[in-house]
């Protein structure tokens, strides 16, 4: 099952509320469980290299069902992923991209924010997926 426009853009308005909130300007991007873009909100003034940064956040996040922070942690250098942002015509691997799943545990889409620091990134993120009830992947031993 895909996100649906609605939710995507339920999600997005969160998103965008949470950035205001936080007094910041972010690129949001929602995916589909194909990983295809759904949704895209571009604020004024964010910077044009967080379209990109977004959009990769949120393919990362699906690809991988868990939040990019959390990749991030596992591909340092040493790590069990490390290179892996090198893969999949390239990832995002720090936080900012959150997997939407509904409450059954089923992956519908994930949505990416990019324009701030990594602490406003996933905050944004964050809104932007429980708005629409997301909730967290089931838990896995390799999974942070």
């Amino acid at each position: 099952m895909h996100v649906t426009i609605e939710d995507a853009h339920k999600a997005i308005e969160a998103a965008r509320a949470k950035a205001v909130e936080l007094g910041t300007q972010m690129c949001i991007a929602v995916v589909d469980s194909g990983g295809n873009l759904k949704a895209f909100y571009r604020m004024d003034d964010a910077w044009v290299g967080s379209i990109d940064i977004s959009q990769k956040k949120a393919k990362t996040s699906l690809f991988f069902g868990m939040p990019t922070g959390a990749i991030g942690k596992l591909s340092q250098p040493g790590g069990p992923l490390y290179g892996i942002e090198h893969s999949n015509d390239g990832l995002i691997t720090f936080p900012g991209g959150i997997p939407i799943v509904d409450s059954d545990g089923v992956m519908s889409g994930a949505i990416g924010v990019s324009g701030s620091t990594v602490e406003n990134d996933h905050a944004v993120a964050e809104a932007g997926a429980r708005a629409i009830g997301a909730t967290e992947l089931p838990a896995h031993p390799w999974r942070t």
